[in-house]
């Protein structure tokens, strides 16, 4: 397994490096959750997918979490860092593929909130937190709304944080389980690897 640190404008962030066995059409990064690493079941079941459909993962570590913090660092920090690691990962490991951003929870905030200044081609959401459990005025849906190219979301039917809605060129996929996502993780796997062949396909 091959990993990176890189430095952005807010502390030292890790990538580690998982290789589809055949082709590289693309490569995705996948952020963690506020408090979680990226060991999550619902992380490695994605990349397990996304490698089968050839595509390339880099799971990344924010700066605060490599440092030991558990508590996120603010969103406008969390952002800048993504995107200095998708400019250095895009030169290290992806040079010349297209990329897809993507994460759990928080990090899928990041994905999304990133999508257009980092020219990324499609944007994979586990377990979007649309709102703060027992807040639904506090919608964050407007971030899902603004990225501008095709974006899967696979959320747990109970999920406390809340159920995206569905538009034109954004797949709404539906879990047994809550905001964890542990329940089916096969079945998230066969998600993501179907959706990432049919969305790159034609940038082949």
């Amino acid at each position: 397994m091959t990993r990176a640190e890189i430095e952005t404008p807010h502390g030292l962030a890790r990538a580690e490096l998982h290789c589809a066995p055949e082709g590289g059409r693309a490569g995705l990064l996948l952020g963690h959750g506020a408090g979680g690493g990226i060991g999550a079941p619902d992380l490695v079941a994605a990349t397990r997918g996304a490698t089968a459909a050839g595509v390339h993962v880099a799971l990344v570590e924010q700066p605060y979490r490599v440092a030991g913090r558990r508590a996120p660092a603010p969103a406008g920090q969390l952002d800048t860092a993504w995107l200095a690691v998708a400019d250095h990962l895009s030169a290290l490991w992806f040079d010349g593929l297209p990329l897809v951003f993507g994460g759990r929870s928080s990090g899928a905030r990041v994905a999304c909130r990133t999508a257009q200044e980092g020219q990324a081609v499609a944007v994979v959401c586990l377990a979007f937190p649309v709102h703060p459990p027992g807040k639904p005025d506090k919608t964050r849906q407007p971030e899902l709304d603004a990225v501008p190219v095709p974006t899967l979301v696979v959320q747990g039917e109970s999920d406390p944080f809340g159920r995206p809605v569905e538009a034109h060129h954004r797949d709404v996929v539906l879990m047994p389980g809550d905001h964890s996502l542990k329940k089916e993780l096969p079945r998230i796997s066969r998600t993501v690897e179907e959706w990432l062949d049919r969305i790159l396909r034609p940038l082949d």
